[in-house]
């Protein structure tokens, strides 16, 4: 018996040992950030031919790789991860599978560690050193990484914003990223997740040396010592993490650093990270704008659309200082009314009076506004598809999740800063799109096939672990139930059933850049001579034709000038479908990656366009008038469509010509930019909930999108270009 016990208890003593490992995270390793394939691509031909002097090239500037904390946890198999996806891979998929001209690494600055950015800087360059000649690479990879702001009310929150450098020397990079302080910064250095972890473990035994690596990133970081605060950038240690909690503080640290530098903000109208209320109003005040980096905005990523401005809320701000839940407008009903209205129906099948479950719905909704982003927690046992098509644009082109609609690039466009002082600060945004991928896969929209590793779809997986992160009840009782956010463990994307389906294969930025280099795309970005699409290759030009104070006057100004003038504007527009595509991948991709890569990373489908283009069915023409007055109405400031100008459909592609006959009679600042519309094609939820609807247009039932699970969610959407704006400021006199 003395031998079976001391058995026991050695094996007691093992098991304690190993789950300790497993909870301090003392198992697993680190990371690298592997070796891209050693070949170059034939660059191929110019992708237009529109002149000598130009040529559109197509990128993407906000890719992450298993070097972000989210991205790896979503790499786990237990959430039906692929594994790894280093820097090396990001290289390989946009060369070979995407087939880019450009593209960024844009891991998140919260979990890149002192040995992770260095590994990037050197990722950069080996994938820059195979791309042949230098002033006609196949391939320009640029450095960057992501800021990733998340406040939990309007007041604190600022926004994910993404850092391009154009240079790739280390002398002539910063020693460090610059993380975001808040809650980000915090979560990802934080404890928080160790009980998952040991969950992870023991419930899939199997795959546990992936846990343990998770498990060493995790310490890693929190290994890494915060910078002290008010020290001049210079002076500080390499390894240490850098971190700032607004806006103005990143600006204040690159001009110190000094370096060529774009800063993009994205996500803005994103509801799974972005707190319900939110306005673009507060980052024109107090350093919290540059107008000399901050000059491009991500319209549209495989995270939705953040392009329209719609006039509803989610939330109602009261005289009080307190937030009300709106009552449902044309086309939107708020989330938190929704969770009134599911508990009512409770409330009314268990046999309880018409006041009674008024009342329960009243106070369901109070519950919700006070839980913040955990409210859909105060149903029990709710579910994703109980929620309908709450909280979402249901009239917008592939939308963001839980749409924010003050976050909007419309709404930035037409906000002003203090007009006290003369002419007031403006967003000057050039418009693009990129993938946002956590699978280091640079530009994926350029086929439609499956929503697994094509975007970040993930719901499958969420099934597996909603029990260790939402409270969950068996009986869907009558009556909602108070929640506090702080204790919950809430993974990244919220709530993970919906979001799913407002996952998209992501979009593409285009430059008109006078050459293939890097020095030829830098200077296309900061001249804001750029476009996005929502993924197909679209060619797009937007030109004003009438531009005073030229030796030329008839030269046309393109997308993205900034022009001052009292005639109306007239402007010429032309834009060309993108080439269809062929199934499977060109024979140069399978010869330099080999079948099983080709397999493991492109999925054995390659952009491989034919000779026959999509039709332009339509171009819509947007017309905003900054705000001059605090007073005056979004809705009436921004014009969606102005213009739309009808296509024939020739394969040749679309070209109009318009102008603005009411521009000096208004004598106000007017901001225009287009949009390119394709003909319907499938894509990956180009119906996002796809709702069945009653005969009045309410949605009865949906059907999610169930990444993982054999459903490639596949509705008819029509792709698009969005150029950038042409700024026509009013000015009384002509141009000398």
């Amino acid at each position: 018996m003395r031998i079976v016990a001391s058995m026991l208890a050695l094996a007691v003593l093992v098991i304690a040992a190993y789950l300790g490992a497993i909870w301090f995270e003392l198992r697993g390793d680190i990371e690298t950030s592997g070796s891209p394939v050693a070949v170059a691509r034939d660059p191929g031909p110019e992708r237009s031919n529109e002149s000598a002097a130009k040529q559109i090239l197509f990128g993407d500037l906000h890719v992450h790789t298993t070097f972000s904390l989210d991205a790896f946890l979503h790499s786990l198999p237990l959430m039906q991860g692929e594994g790894a996806h280093p820097p090396a891979d990001a290289c390989d998929f946009a060369r070979f599978c995407s087939a880019l001209d450009f593209f960024s690494l844009n891991d998140h600055a919260e979990s890149l560690s002192p040995r992770h950015w260095r590994e990037s800087r050197e990722a950069v360059r080996q994938c820059n050193a195979i791309a042949g000649d230098s002033a006609n690479p196949d391939l320009v990879a640029f450095l960057g990484w992501e800021w990733t702001q998340m406040g939990a009310t309007p007041a604190d929150h600022y926004g994910h914003k993404n850092v391009i450098l154009r240079d790739i020397a280390d002398d002539r990079v910063p020693a460090r990223p610059i993380a975001a302080r808040g809650r980000a910064f915090d979560a990802m250095r934080g404890t928080a997740g160790r009980a998952l972890g040991v969950v992870m473990t023991v419930t899939d035994f199997a795959n546990r040396q992936r846990v343990f690596d998770f498990g060493a990133f995790r310490r890693q970081l929190r290994g890494v010592p915060v910078c002290p605060e008010g020290v001049d950038v210079r002076a500080l240690p390499d390894d240490c993490a850098e971190a700032t909690a607004t806006p103005r503080g990143l600006f204040e640290k690159l001009d110190q650093w000094g370096f060529p530098a774009l800063v993009i903000p994205h996500g803005n109208a994103w509801g799974n990270t972005t707190p319900a209320g939110i306005s673009w109003d507060k980052q024109l005040a107090n350093g919290n704008h540059d107008p000399n980096r901050q000059t491009l905005i991500e319209v549209y990523s495989g995270h939705g659309n953040s392009e329209t401005y719609r006039p509803w809320r989610h939330v109602t701000s009261e005289a009080d200082g307190s937030t009300g839940c709106p009552a449902p407008s044309s086309g939107f009903t708020p989330q938190c009314w929704r969770a009134g209205e599911l508990i009512r129906g409770r409330c009314l099948a268990a046999g309880e009076g018409d006041a009674a479950c008024a009342q329960r719905a009243a106070t369901a909704r109070d519950h919700f506004l006070a839980a913040g982003e955990a409210g859909r927690f105060v149903v029990p046992a709710q579910s994703g598809p109980d929620w309908l098509d709450s909280g979402q644009c249901t009239d917008c082109f592939q939308p963001a999740f839980n749409y924010r609609p003050g976050g909007s690039t419309q709404y930035a466009l037409a906000t002003s800063g203090d007009t006290s002082r003369g002419q007031a600060e403006r967003f000057r945004f050039g418009l693009i799109a990129s993938s946002d991928t956590h699978f280091a896969r640079p530009a994926t929209g350029y086929k439609e096939f499956t929503p697994d590793g094509m975007t970040d779809a993930w719901a499958a997986r969420a099934q597996q672990t909603r029990r260790w992160v939402e409270p969950h009840e068996d009986d869907p009782r009558a009556e909602s139930i108070p929640i506090d956010p702080s204790q919950l463990i809430l993974l990244p994307g919220g709530d993970t059933e919906r979001t799913a389906s407002f996952y998209y294969t992501g979009g593409l930025v285009a430059v008109h850049a006078n050459g293939r280099d890097r020095g030829a795309i830098w200077d296309a970005l900061v001249r804001k001579e750029v476009y996005g699409t929502s993924g197909p290759r679209i060619l797009l030009w937007f030109d004003l034709l009438n531009a005073p104070g030229r030796a030329a006057p008839s030269a046309p100004r393109p997308m993205g000038s900034e022009i001052a003038m009292s005639e109306p504007p007239r402007f010429r527009v032309r834009a060309a479908g993108a080439l269809q595509q062929k199934p499977g991948c060109p024979d140069s991709a399978a010869g330099a990656l080999g079948a099983e890569r080709l397999a493991a990373l492109c999925m054995n489908e390659c952009h491989h366009p034919g000779d026959a283009r999509h039709r332009i069915a339509r171009i819509e023409v947007i017309r905003i008038r900054p705000r001059g007055d605090p007073a005056e109405e979004m809705a009436t400031l921004i014009e969606d469509p102005w213009q739309t100008i009808a296509c024939s459909g020739e394969a040749a592609g679309c070209v109009a010509e318009f102008s603005d006959p009411d521009f000096q009679e208004a004598g106000r600042d007017t901001v225009y930019y287009v949009r390119a519309i394709q003909e319907p094609t499938p894509h990956v939820n180009g119906d996002g909930l796809r709702c069945e609807r009653d005969l009045g247009g309410a949605c009865t039932s949906v059907r999610l999108c169930r990444a993982g699970a054999g459903d490639d969610c596949l509705e008819d959407a029509e792709a698009r270009a969005w150029s950038s704006p042409i700024f026509v400021d009013y000015q009384t006199a002509p141009v000398p």
